[in-house]
């Protein structure tokens, strides 16, 4: 069958193609592919090309389908998997399969799968490490968000606390504690703030920093101090660019004892030591941002670390098991990650976007592969909207929608946006 997809044939060689698809074997799974989110993890697969640990090195020859934060609608099955899913099912992929120890991934290793595409053979790795995952939510896009949100969930698990005089590690934040959510006013410090409030295990105190008033504003109006207080935290926003001492301003919350978890949503010298500096006895320092030097260190309080127990936890991607709780929370609402997306666009965006991924201002950028569209902020929908009826009704639904994407949007889009043609 035809299909187009976006296709990496080496560093920064991103081609819109369409090509033919083989018919699947007995062990691999037909999909339609109905929403992709952008990751920059994708950004960097395209500059670094087969130099990138994901990226085959006879890419030129063999190219793949460039991204992984996909969901759409099973097609047709195999007979291997025909007793565990059935054409017609919403599903969604956890890319990080570890599949006997390697590092291959769908949207970094593969031509047949990615999620820049408009329909993608699943090979059998990926169900043999049950990382194609059912979902039965009401919207795609909530099912190519599970993956970013994996990442948050994996790093709240992550974390620990040793109980003094044991060598027990009591993995997750500390339940009752205090925790702080530096430079998190981003469309991924909003969905670890998100988690913070509406998970099982929580702090009492959750401080979120950021340095632009702007970002705070409106991470204050989504995820308020209200709600937070019906489920049990007490939640700060705070610009730690307008206090003279921010470690004092920070420790001052927690009357001078530090806190015991600390997230770090920037990879900054100053901002993973201002980190280090608010920690408690046993505090766990969490460096969640992947920082692009390879050469990237900051300073570290190593007395105490001897005599305050403080240590430091890194995650890169959440496992299956935190996707799949991703995908069960946002099917009972319980997490709204709409909230991470900034920009709406068509496959026809997806290569110029995915190429200029940090010079692009906003959250998570959404493609919907089956339409063509230019990569469009949200923001700009009402000033569309004045001469363009299309973005006049989106900008109604989402402004009814307290400016958030939302299913109605994506229905919306889905039946009125102008389809992708293949040639």
């Amino acid at each position: 069958m035809k299909n187009t997809a976006l296709r990496l044939y080496g560093a920064n060689d991103l081609r819109l193609e369409t090509f033919e698809l083989p018919a699947i074997k007995d062990d691999e799974i037909l999909v339609k592919i109905i929403s992709d989110s952008l990751c920059m993890s994708s950004y960097k697969a395209t500059i670094q090309g087969p130099a990138h640990k994901r990226v085959p090195d006879d890419v030129a020859e063999n190219p793949i389908i460039i991204g992984h934060e996909f969901c759409g609608e099973i097609v047709e099955v195999g007979s291997k998997w025909a007793s565990q899913f059935k054409a017609g099912n919403k599903f969604a992929i956890q890319p990080a399969m570890n599949y006997k120890g390697s590092l291959d991934a769908p949207g970094y290793s593969f031509q047949y799968i990615g999620g820049d595409s408009m329909y993608a053979i699943v090979p059998s790795c990926v169900m043999e490490s049950d990382c194609l995952l059912a979902y039965d939510g009401d919207a795609y896009f909530y099912g190519s968000l599970a993956e970013p949100m994996s990442c948050i969930v994996g790093a709240y698990h992550a974390n620990y606390h040793i109980p003094q005089g044991t060598y027990v590690h009591n993995m997750g934040i500390k339940e009752g504690g205090t925790l702080a959510l530096l430079a998190s006013a981003g469309p991924m410090g909003l969905g670890a703030v998100d988690y913070a409030i509406h998970a099982e295990r929580k702090a009492s105190l959750v401080v979120v920093t950021d340095i632009d008033d702007a970002r705070l504003k409106r991470a204050s109006e989504i995820l308020t101090v209200e709600e937070a207080a019906k489920n049990g935290v007490k939640l700060v926003y705070l610009n730690t660019a307008t206090v003279e001492d921010p470690v004092a301003a920070l420790l001052e919350y927690t009357d001078g004892k530090g806190y015991d978890d600390v997230f770090c949503f920037a990879p900054v010298a100053a901002v993973v030591e201002q980190a280090d500096a608010i920690l408690g006895k046993d505090g766990c320092l969490n460096f969640f941002a992947g920082p692009s030097k390879t050469d990237f260190s900051a300073r570290f309080n190593f007395y105490n670390v001897h005599y305050n127990f403080t240590h430091i936890v890194g995650t890169s991607g959440g496992n299956t098991d935190d996707m799949k709780e991703s995908l069960a929370k946002m099917e009972k609402g319980i997490l709204n990650p709409a909230m991470m997306i900034t920009h709406v666009g068509g496959l026809d965006s997806a290569a110029e976007t995915t190429k200029n991924l940090p010079n692009i201002k906003g959250g998570k950028k959404l493609v919907y592969t089956h339409k063509s569209m230019p990569m469009t902020a949200i923001a700009d929908f009402a000033e569309l909207g004045k001469t363009d009826p299309f973005f006049a009704e989106l900008d109604k639904i989402v402004s009814a929608n307290n400016g958030l994407w939302c299913a109605e949007a994506e229905k919306y889009l889905l039946a009125n946006a102008k389809d992708l043609v293949i040639d």
